[in-house]
């Protein structure tokens, strides 16, 4: 539970700390990770959690079930492709986190110019820009972040499993 919540504190901290930059922020990024080590299900609340205390800072509205929702998604994706990330190559584990900002596009806008407003393509078209600069963020934070937090977050997972075991 320490970890979902230092990961989601993470996460507020990281997507607030570049809301200026549109659609570059290390969430999905850190999500990818996070669920590559803790598994699906974990990454899902994680998701579900960091999307609520960000969107406490800025701004909820009907986005934030689509971002529940896309972030969800790819977090339930990380933790099962994270069961064979040993076994993927580097290059395509950085396609995959370039991927997911278009996969976060596209869910969002199914839900939000899709099912909302029923123009499901303007929306999808104009977000295509934003969702390029998400694949790019995502390119450069995996690059960065993938071997120092997973390598952290694997140290901190077998330290828990080790107390469990002693205990």
């Amino acid at each position: 539970m320490t970890t979902i919540a230092l990961l989601a504190a993470i996460l507020t901290v990281g997507r607030i700390g570049f809301a200026v930059i549109p659609n570059v922020q290390p969430n999905t990024t850190i999500l990818i990770i996070a669920s590559f080590a803790l598994g699906p299900l974990h990454g899902l609340f994680l998701a579900i959690i960091s999307t609520m205390t960000t969107n406490l800072f800025l701004g909820h509205g009907l986005w934030s079930f689509g971002q529940m929702i896309a972030w969800g998604t790819i977090a339930i994706i990380s933790g099962f492709l994270g069961r064979y990330r040993h076994h993927i190559p580097w290059i395509l584990l950085i396609l995959y986190s370039a991927f997911c900002g278009f996969l976060f596009g596209l869910i969002m806008s199914i839900i939000m110019g899709g099912i909302m407003i029923q123009k499901f393509w303007p929306y999808y078209l104009s977000g295509l820009p934003f969702d390029l600069n998400h694949a790019i963020g995502n390119i450069a934070f995996f690059i960065i972040l993938y071997k120092p937090l997973l390598t952290v977050m694997e140290q901190q997972l077998n330290k828990d499993v080790t107390k469990k075991a002693a205990c």
